[in-house]
């Protein structure tokens, strides 16, 4: 039998050409675009049209900006090749498709470098509230879009310089406990920043609060819920809450901190690393998230 059933799709966990490129340990790859599937396209269009409402109603004026900047398909996965034609431009920014997980510090690095690392993969179309890890809508609809902002990205780059900074603060602890504990530490006090800014941040406007945080816009339901519900504990950012905050990834989050501009959200990456020179992110609380052997490595080993 020919046509669509032969075809092997890259949908998230299923994908034989993800799996390929993990056991040969590529991470960074290209987008083998013949791959997607009508049902991965199908994924797209429905996901792309149950935000657009939402979008209008809940995110962030520079977002939607961005939307429209990048020329999104409504209707097909988009070619990365063609987001970065749109998007290089503006920031220097580009889209690296990737097989998989980043350890934190090349992930932070290509932040740095102008590089955001994008999941080539797409959730299933009967499962689009369920994703069990990133996919191409959450990177490149919730997350891009904010690249094509001057002021956000220059935040992003200034936060991948933090790992630089980290890697250098713990090469000179001559302890190797002590070096791998600080490590820990500084990299959940990172993810968690990270995590309550650029993943579930909320922005105080003129209109009032607005998403800019992509795990927000990338989710039909959660992100009315984070504006509307009274069940959502929401507060102005404060960084020693933020970094001491533990989270978990698999509900609604329950608290959410707000920031007053992407200036402001600059200041307190650069307090960030003026609290890691001074030691504050070496003891944060523990909990989640876990810090893996993998993330610890790929900062000892830049």
């Amino acid at each position: 039998m020919t046509g669509e059933t032969t075809r092997p799709g890259l949908t998230t966990t299923e994908a034989a050409f993800i799996d390929e490129a993990q056991h040969e340990g590529r991470l960074f790859i290209e987008q083998p675009y013949e791959l997607y599937s009508e049902e991965n396209h199908e994924a797209w269009r429905r996901l792309f049209a149950r935000m657009g409402e939402r979008w209008e109603q809940y995110a962030n004026p520079h977002f939607l900006k961005g939307i429209e900047s990048l020329c999104l398909d409504p209707q097909r996965v988009p070619r990365l090749e063609d987001v970065n034609r749109f998007l290089a431009p503006l920031t220097g920014f580009q889209a690296k498709p990737v097989s998989g997980y980043v350890p934190s510090f090349v992930f932070f690095d290509c932040l740095r470098n102008r590089c955001f690392p994008t999941t080539v993969t797409i959730r299933r179309s009967d499962r689009l509230d369920y994703l069990p890890e990133p996919d191409i809508f959450h990177d490149i609809a919730g997350h891009v879009p904010m690249h094509t902002d001057r002021h956000f990205a220059e935040t992003l780059v200034r936060f991948g310089e933090c790992a630089h900074t980290a890697a250098d603060l713990v090469s000179g602890i001559r302890d190797p406990e002590t070096r791998m504990h600080a490590l820990a530490s500084i990299i959940r006090a990172m993810a968690r920043f990270f995590w309550f800014t650029v993943e579930f941040g909320l922005m105080r406007g003129k209109d009032g609060l607005k998403a800019y945080g992509s795990g927000l816009l990338s989710s039909c339901g959660e992100l009315a819920h984070a504006i509307e519900s009274p069940e959502v504990q929401r507060f102005p950012i404060q960084l020693e809450w933020a970094i001491n905050q533990s989270f978990e990834i698999d509900h609604y989050q329950p608290l959410l901190f707000v920031v007053d501009s992407f200036d402001h959200l600059f200041d307190l990456v650069d307090q960030l690393e003026a609290w890691m020179k001074a030691g504050r992110l070496s003891n944060v609380a523990p909990g989640e998230p876990a810090v893996s052997e993998r993330d610890l490595q790929s900062f000892l080993a830049r």
